[in-house]
């Protein structure tokens, strides 16, 4: 199954700072900025596209529930996750399967967008948090 990179996820301490960074240094755009407060969530996300390329910087919003918090406190800012997407998120599943790779269990969610995502494990991706997502509903 083919694979492309949607996105990045960077894990950041001050959203207006590293807005302001990704727009008058990088060049990019804000596309979209709002709050996420669903459990396993809890974070501040500003979407900024740079020459179509799509970044998502998250800021956490819970110090205590947010994964975002949590990462920040073990490794520091910086890159959180790297996005894939696939065809069929389904499909992309059972061949992880088979290849003995396992998500985090309650990763699987659909966001605003009708994005639907989960994360890999990241004990199987050599320390990386992966994302698996796909668009249903966009042709």
């Amino acid at each position: 199954m083919d694979k492309k990179i949607d996105h990045i996820g960077i894990a950041v301490r001050n959203l207006d700072a590293s807005i302001n960074f990704y727009i008058n240094v990088l060049g990019g755009e804000l596309l979209e900025r709002y709050k996420s407060e669903d459990k396993g969530v809890e974070s501040e996300i500003a979407v900024i596209e740079i020459n179509e390329d799509r970044i998502e910087l998250l800021s956490p919003t819970n110090n205590v529930t947010s994964p975002i918090a949590r990462f920040i406190q073990q490794k520091g800012k910086g890159v959180h996750h790297i996005a894939y997407r696939v065809d069929n998120l389904e499909i992309a599943l059972e061949e992880l399967n088979k290849k003995g790779i396992r998500t985090l269990e309650g990763t699987l969610r659909i966001n605003k967008h009708g994005r639907r995502l989960i994360y890999l494990n990241p004990a199987d991706t050599e320390g990386t948090i992966i994302e698996y997502c796909d668009y249903p509903n966009k042709s």
